[in-house]
């Protein structure tokens, strides 16, 4: 009998594979062999918004051998990822291959093991439609608005614009938090801070001021700064009442997707992007020496806190063994998922416990070890028992004037003796020397401190990230593609530290769809969108009914807009620079062209000259000693070059570092990945060591 299992990634067909063995044939589809066309709408919306499905050009070939190896098998098994893409992917497989829809021939792998494959196969399900649904409705719902709004734009603004249902929200999110920093009105203050130390121990420890004459202390400027801090001049600084307690810390959950491009992102300091694509290579198999290709964690698309009571299981037994019985906690943990959490999935954890990061590092990509011991250690420490800080908190009487201190011990480090998540930042102070109440304390030091309150802080994409999850915006699988997206297009720019700035292009836009199509850029009216779609996924919500429902008001704003716009265009700005033009001595303007942004004259079209912009990077050629310029291919990709590229060819993946070579004195370059090192690329010369060593 012949079995043939198709799925969408060649690495995890490789991975199934092994675990099917004899009797099973498998493929990849490669993602989607079938979708709208790109050449036009291809939804019917005067037929209740029937969608044109075209098999996809660029995969001929696999479709061709898809039919092939259909035909010679017995059972066709459709094992597309455990998500709506992949339920709609097998939908299409399943019309392309003419299996019948209801044939109990749908498998889902939560984990790519031996265990998690041989589940998957011996539960096959019909495809489920309802879900097939919500996925298409979906993919409407963004082609009606980016075929309908794109030209609008093009018309209105530049052409080479586009719309998008998601990113359209998402930078208008970024562009209000930027009006806000704008518009903030910095304020003075101050606050008397003062260093005390006890008779038990000579380090002085802070206290700061939190009243006075029993009122809160708003300090507003120097002045009355001054008028305290002479109040207190000879003053008694006595301890009036000192309370001791006892706190527990819990552990953070397991990662769900978001989670996991935050804590990425701030640990890392890995794009959404780039932790995508290791969790991707993690899921689907890696070939680890002694054991071969093996999924090392479960399905990386989920918004579930779900852990399953064998992981638990495994989890306790290594955390006895290795950490001791008191690091577990009395009862296995329970952690809620949200209300409106699609439970199909666990959350993203380790496939096996045993395989410790440290056993697989030979085996990972610098990227894969990374994210691997961030989801280890994350879900390990989830299963562990609580942290117990003693706490001390002491109010200090000192004239009309009451300062406060604060400080904790840790009792038992719990969980935080793996891990700890980031975000939870320092505890502030640190342990207290023994003090009494009544105990009169000598005061070190003394001082009036100013300071201004400071705008909220632009979003980074992990902050972004957490505010698309708060307001519903979209799915686990689009927040990596939407904020690429965005930085594509230049709506949005990646300023110093990771801010996400919008860019003049952006604010234009934006303001542009706020007057015309609000409810395009409306967060809540999206965040009920995403919602409706989780209705039509349970089967509670017909998906026709919700596509007529939108495109009616969406159809009346474009032609209204169209009609207010009429024979007008709006100008982007253009950024000014210090640069000045080579021909005509005037200011130089950042512009954006189809290729990406550039130098253009702002005297143009009187002068017309252009030129790249280019950033410099560390260290210098090690052909011509030129400076190393940063460039990007015509796919994006960062590369390296010398920066007199004419005469000098020189050009490289790698990065070149401020450090020099302890041999010849060359710049040193940086290779990543799985072979990583620092070496010298200086011809003839021959340096180089592991990335992990130090000089």
């Amino acid at each position: 009998m012949s079995n043939l299992v198709i799925l969408e990634s060649p690495s995890k067909a490789k991975t199934v594979k092994k675990y099917l063995g004899v009797g099973y044939d498998v493929m990849a589809s490669t993602g989607h062999i079938i979708d709208l066309p790109k050449s036009k709408l291809g939804v019917d919306v005067d037929n209740n918004f029937e969608p044109q499905y075209v098999n996809m050009k660029d995969k001929s070939d696999i479709i061709k051998e898809l039919k092939k190896r259909a035909k010679a098998a017995d059972i066709v098994y459709l094992a597309t990822d455990p998500d709506r893409e992949g339920e709609a992917i097998a939908w299409h497989l399943s019309h392309l291959l003419n299996i019948d829809e209801k044939a109990p021939v749908r498998v889902t792998f939560n984990e790519i093991t031996k265990t998690g494959v041989q589940y998957g196969m011996s539960h096959p399900r019909t495809i489920d439609i309802d879900t097939v649904n919500a996925q298409q409705t979906r993919r409407i719902l963004d082609r009606i608005v980016g075929y309908k709004l794109s030209p609008f734009l093009w018309k209105k603004v530049r052409r080479g614009l586009s719309a998008g249902r998601v990113q359209s929200v998402a930078v208008r999110i970024i562009v209000d938090r930027e009006e806000e920093i704008r518009a903030f009105k910095t304020t003075e203050y101050w606050s008397i801070d003062a260093k005390l130390s006890a008779a038990a121990s000579k380090k002085p420890f802070p206290a700061k001021l939190a009243e006075v004459n029993g009122e809160k202390a708003q300090i507003g400027n120097k002045e009355q700064a001054n008028a305290i801090l002479k109040g207190l001049e000879n003053a008694e600084f006595i301890v009036t009442n000192l309370k001791k307690s006892q706190r527990k810390k819990q552990p953070a959950p397991p990662f769900t997707t978001s989670t996991l491009q935050q804590e990425a992102s701030r640990k890392l300091s890995f794009q959404a992007r780039r932790t995508m694509k290791a969790a991707q290579e993690l899921y689907e198999g890696i070939d680890i020496d002694g054991i071969g290709s093996v999924g090392l964690i479960t399905y990386m698309r989920t918004d579930s806190l779900r852990i399953s009571d064998e992981a638990k299981t495994a989890a306790a037994e290594l955390i006895k063994t290795t950490y001791g019985a008191e690091y577990l906690p009395e009862k296995p943990r329970v952690f809620k998922s949200k209300n409106n959490a699609q439970d199909a999935h666990e959350a993203i954890r380790p496939t096996n416990i045993e395989l410790t990061p440290a056993k697989v590092k030979g085996s990972l990509s610098s990227d894969q070890y990374k994210l691997y011991k961030l989801i280890w250690e994350r879900f390990m420490a989830s299963q562990m028992a609580n942290a117990i800080m003693d706490t001390v908190s002491v109010d200090i009487t000192a004239a009309n004037c009451l300062f406060k201190a604060g400080g904790y011990s840790v009792r038992f480090d719990g969980f935080t003796k793996l891990y700890e998540e980031s975000k939870d930042g320092e505890e502030q102070g640190g342990a207290l020397p023994k003090i009494t109440n009544g105990e009169k304390l000598k005061c070190e030091e003394l001082l009036g401190n100013q300071h201004f309150t400071q705008p909220p802080a632009r979003y980074n994409e992990a902050s972004l990230i957490k505010a698309l999850e708060e307001n519903g915006i979209g799915r686990p699988s689009t927040y990596a593609p939407t904020i690429s997206t965005i930085l594509d297009r230049h709506y949005v720019d990646r300023e110093t530290g990771n801010q996400l700035k919008p860019t003049a292009l952006g604010e234009v836009i934006t303001q542009l769809l706020k007057d015309k199509f609000n409810n395009i850029v409306d967060v809540k009216f999206t965040a009920k969108m995403e919602s409706d779609l989780d209705s039509v996924e349970k089967g509670n919500t017909d998906w026709v009914e919700m596509l007529r429902k939108f495109y009616g008001g969406f159809a009346k704003e474009l032609e209204k807009a169209e009609k207010d716009m009429d024979g007008k265009h709006l100008k982007v700005p253009d950024e000014m620079t210090d640069i000045k033009c080579e021909q005509c001595g005037k200011p130089m303007v950042i512009k954006i062209g189809p290729y990406g942004k550039f130098l253009g004259c702002s005297g143009f079209p009187d002068c017309k000259f252009t030129k790249k912009i280019v950033t410099e990077a560390n260290g210098f050629c090690p052909k011509c000693g030129s400076k190393m310029l940063l460039k990007k291919s015509k796919k994006g990709k960062p590369y390296y070059g010398c920066e007199d590229f004419k005469t000098c060819n020189y050009m490289t993946w790698d990065m070149p570092l401020e450090e020099k070579c302890p041999q010849c004195g060359s710049s040193l370059f940086k290779k990543s990945g799985k072979l990583g090192k620092i070496y010298c690329a200086k011809e003839g010369c021959g340096y180089e060591r592991p990335l992990d060593d130090k000089k």
